[in-house]
């Protein structure tokens, strides 16, 4: 038998890889359906795909749910603080749009101040959207500090980040272009969050400390950034 062929070379190890994506990605989307979850959910994803990029993730559904129960509490506050703000956001664009409310308080150029406004406030969600649930699956931190964290190091590594956007946007835009591939919905989650975190675990390193950088997550990051 080719040696590419056999339970340790590169054929198996990456049906292995796929099969262990497929069934992670079937994690996140049973436990992203009553919505709420999606904060854990996420979170969870990015413990085990972390663990994943360094070939340490051992039994993926345990460690999925130990993050998702662990992790829970804050990921869900999180998560319903990125929906206020979006709902916020979406008020605000339908105002606009919609050139009532006053006349946009008796101002058209405010109108575009909002529009402005909307769209940075936009990219500063995407940005921190991005980090924060990997974070919070890497480090124990407060919500406060982990929102701060978040921020600070998606600007002070802004190539990552934009390749990380990037990578997330992919399989979205092939999916809304080719419909036809939407099954790559089978595997698009855990497949995006696994490519990101090779990224992800070279920010990271760089954080803990030097003495604990190979041990469990759950280092903390306080003050970093």
């Amino acid at each position: 038998m080719s040696r590419a062929f056999n339970f340790e070379g590169p054929v198996f190890t990456f049906l292995s890889r796929l099969a262990d994506l497929f069934w992670l990605n079937l994690l996140f989307i049973v436990c992203c359906i009553p919505v709420i979850t999606i904060g854990a959910a996420t979170t969870a994803l990015y413990y085990v795909t972390l663990k994943m990029a360094k070939d340490e993730e051992g039994y993926i559904t345990r460690s999925y749910f130990k993050s998702f129960k662990e992790n829970f509490k804050q990921a869900t506050v999180i998560w319903i603080g990125f929906l206020v703000v979006g709902m916020i956001m979406i008020t605000d664009l339908r105002i606009v749009n919609g050139g009532n409310t006053a006349e946009i308080l008796s101002s058209p150029a405010l109108g575009n101040v909002i529009m402005v406004a909307v769209f940075l406030m936009g990219i500063v969600i995407l940005m921190v959207g991005t980090y924060i649930f990997p974070i919070l699956a890497q480090f124990d931190n407060t919500i406060k500090n982990t929102a701060k964290n978040a921020f600070l190091i998606s600007i002070r590594h802004l190539p990552y980040t934009i390749a990380m956007l990037v990578i997330t946007a992919i399989p979205v835009v092939l999916i809304w272009f080719f419909p036809a591939l939407f099954i790559l919905v089978l595997i698009m989650f855990s497949a995006t969050a696994y490519f990101n975190s090779k990224l992800f675990n070279k920010i990271f390193v760089l954080y803990m400390p030097k003495e604990d950088s190979s041990s469990d997550p759950a280092e903390d990051i306080n003050g970093e950034g």
